[in-house]
């Protein structure tokens, strides 16, 4: 009895001590293992619900996919794939996608998250907006995604423009009216923008300068000599 009793604690010990692993550690374990994969697929939901990103264990479990394509679920794919098009300018769509079957591709909200990866890709935001506004039944189940694009769609604008027009802006990132003001406002006072009025372009929004808007700010290792350098040869020198 007594060892029966041992046996059972010890048996609970074991799980407690299974369960307390982090998915992040099951994945750097053991990321071929079958048996993890209903962990990952809560993951997947647990990181749409949270607002949170695991690249390493999405592409963990598209591999278990296919290993085991019986068990791929394409409403968590379609879910990685959100998330991924939502890490944008990071490749991690291009990465997950290679790991999907042609055939799982070929079905029509695959399709359509491949054109509008497509329309980011190539900084076409007035197509990509008019797109996700007919597929917002695919979009909508991954909170924080329209606000993830016009990040992107802000950085996009950054390394092209010193000045934006308010029209460039409102187009690229889908907002106008008192919105737009409200969004112009809240990068006024926390990202450095400014505001012009021109009286042939209306208004612009002057972006911080970096040094692919300002070629003059990026400098070559040429255009001078470390005063470190300077210190080392002049002992040299003398």
């Amino acid at each position: 009895m007594g060892r029966e009793i041992t046996n059972s604690a010890a048996a609970n010990q074991k799980q407690q001590s299974t369960t307390s692993y982090t998915v992040e550690q099951l994945v750097a374990v053991n990321p071929y293992n079958p048996d993890i994969l209903p962990d990952l697929e809560n993951y997947v939901n647990e990181q749409v619900s949270t607002q949170t990103y695991s690249l390493n264990a999405n592409l963990c479990l598209l591999r278990l996919y296919q290993v085991e394509p019986d068990r791929m679920s394409t409403k968590i794919v379609a879910r990685i794939l959100i998330k991924a098009l939502m890490a944008i300018p990071a490749p991690d769509f291009s990465l997950c996608l290679f790991l999907i079957p042609e055939r799982v591709q070929m079905e029509e909200q695959f399709k359509t998250l491949i054109v509008l990866s497509h329309y980011l890709e190539t900084a076409r935001f007035r197509q990509f907006w008019d797109e996700a506004a007919k597929s917002r039944h695919i979009l909508e189940v991954v909170p924080g995604f329209e606000q993830a694009i016009q990040a992107y769609a802000v950085h996009v604008l950054s390394l092209t423009y010193q000045k934006v027009p308010r029209s460039v802006l409102a187009e690229s990132i889908n907002i106008e009216g008192p919105a737009l003001d409200k969004f112009v406002e809240h990068h006024v006072a926390n990202s450095g923008w400014a505001i012009e009025k021109s009286q042939t372009k209306g208004q612009l929004i002057i972006l911080p300068p970096t040094e692919f808007n300002h070629p003059e700010l990026k400098k070559s290792a040429s255009d001078g000599i470390a005063f470190e350098n300077i210190t080392r040869i002049l002992p040299i020198l003398g």
